[in-house]
């Protein structure tokens, strides 16, 4: 068994994108089908992925945006300055995440989305991320994700909430 100590954080960062009414922007993860039951079933998150080697956080974040959602058509409202990490759950180390890292240590920005809804495209990469999206208030985020990144999305929607 890999001891999670051992291992770093992997760099990534977070967007939490708004609308012109101020709700935010989740998409429905493809790797987790059926958790949390109900209609809206599954685990839903802000868009975040990896920072590239040499890659600075404001430029990640506006590439993965694209490329998990297409979207474009964004400015930046905000960027949290400190960065917040999570760690796995046991039964995850050593698989998730190329089973390479411990967590993620995570750079947050609010970005606010300027265009029309037709922009947004979940399936623009070959293996797919997301499979459904929608607009909720900033306050849901922490019911919506998987529990281990709830504390993080609890502290986002504190940073964030003077902008909704």
């Amino acid at each position: 068994m890999t001891d999670p100590a051992s291992l770093p954080y992997r760099r990534n960062v977070g967007a939490v994108i708004l609308n012109s009414v101020g709700a935010v922007f989740v998409a429905r993860r493809t790797d987790m089908p059926g958790a949390g039951g109900g209609p809206d079933e599954g685990v839903w998150q802000c868009p975040q992925g990896g920072i590239d080697a040499h890659e600075a956080p404001e430029t990640a974040v506006f590439r993965e945006v694209e490329e998990e959602t297409g979207m474009t058509s964004l400015t930046l409202l905000e960027e949290r300055p400190d960065w917040l990490s999570y760690d796995l759950p046991a039964d995850l180390i050593g698989k998730a995440l190329k089973g390479r890292y411990r967590g993620q240590t995570q750079k947050w920005f609010a970005l606010r989305f300027t265009g029309a809804e037709t922009e947004i495209r979940l399936d623009l990469q070959k293996h797919q991320e997301f499979d459904a999206w929608k607009w909720v208030p900033l306050a849901q985020l922490p019911l919506l994700n998987v529990g281990f990144k709830k504390p993080v999305y609890e502290q986002i929607v504190r940073d964030f909430a003077h902008l909704v």
